[in-house]
């Protein structure tokens, strides 16, 4: 598989991330972000929701392994982390449900075994700027990578794509919150998945057609609304692992993500903490 389009690549942001607490296995998504510093400081962090790694007493996700240049499908290394929730750092503010995982020390390992393991990141290079956000369309269409029900390619270990639209203007924080909503099919173990705008070779811009690319970075799938038969519309966490099918209650494909800027700001707040930045 080439690796060259922005769609191609980001078929490689993400890890398959799986949870132990008991005899309770759940399976959820995560993605490498790379963030810059101070003057030439750079980190890479894995990023999924609270909700995904809260209680976990043991977690593992996988790198696939690479040539030196290339990723090689159906090969794999585990990473397994015992204590797997005191890893994380949750967002400060309670109701910003995301975390992340410094991923140097586990890089560091990789190195010591010798592994070459191949994968890309998220950066600010494609976070949408102010202008960039209130020059985008009020509804958008949107990509979201990750593993709903679980389900990836268990030959080649590669996650499922998936689309959807914009619900609420993306340039607009929903209910005073850094978030919006899309409209899409989202599931159990999609938890943690980024969202972007791709768009290869053309696209759509306000009534007319722009001949170019475009990759930008929109957020992460927290929550999803839910019905009640009989009952007042309500929010959850999306569930790490397949449920139970209720006929009282619905999914509506409706869920929140959490801006992209969110993300950096908890990496931010990580680092502030760890004295790396005033």
């Amino acid at each position: 598989m080439k690796v060259e389009t922005p769609a191609e690549q980001l078929y490689f942001v993400t890890l398959r991330i799986e949870t132990e607490a008991g005899n309770d296995r759940r399976v959820a998504t995560g993605f490498i972000v790379r963030h810059t510093w101070g003057e030439d400081r750079v980190g890479l962090f894995l990023v999924t929701n609270k909700h995904v790694v809260n209680g976990a007493q043991r977690g593992r996700f996988s790198f696939l392994k690479s040539d030196g240049t290339a990723p090689l499908l159906g090969q794999k290394y585990d990473i397994e982390i015992d204590d797997f929730q005191n890893h994380w750092f949750g967002n400060p503010d309670p109701e910003i449900d995301i975390a992340v995982l410094p991923l140097g020390p586990v890089l560091i390992e990789t190195q010591s075994r010798q592994w070459q393991i191949y994968f890309k990141t998220v950066s600010k290079e494609i976070l949408p700027s102010k202008a960039q956000l209130e020059d985008l369309d009020a509804i958008e269409e949107v990509v979201f990578i990750g593993y709903p029900i679980g389900i990836w390619d268990t030959k080649n270990f590669l996650p499922i794509a998936r689309r959807g639209t914009t619900a609420t203007p993306i340039s607009v924080d929903y209910a005073n919150r850094p978030i919006f909503l899309v409209d899409a099919s989202v599931f159990p173990g999609s938890s943690g998945s980024p969202v972007f705008v791709c768009n290869v070779g053309s696209y759509s811009h306000r009534g007319g057609l722009v001949v170019g690319s475009r990759l930008l970075f929109l957020g992460i799938v927290s929550s999803v609304f839910f019905h009640e038969e009989n009952g007042p519309l309500t929010l959850a966490n999306i569930p790490t692992a397949s449920i139970s099918t209720v006929k009282t209650r619905q999914m509506i494909d409706l869920a929140v993500v959490f801006k992209s800027s969110a993300v950096f700001e908890t990496i931010e707040a990580l680092l502030r903490q760890a004295g790396e930045l005033k």
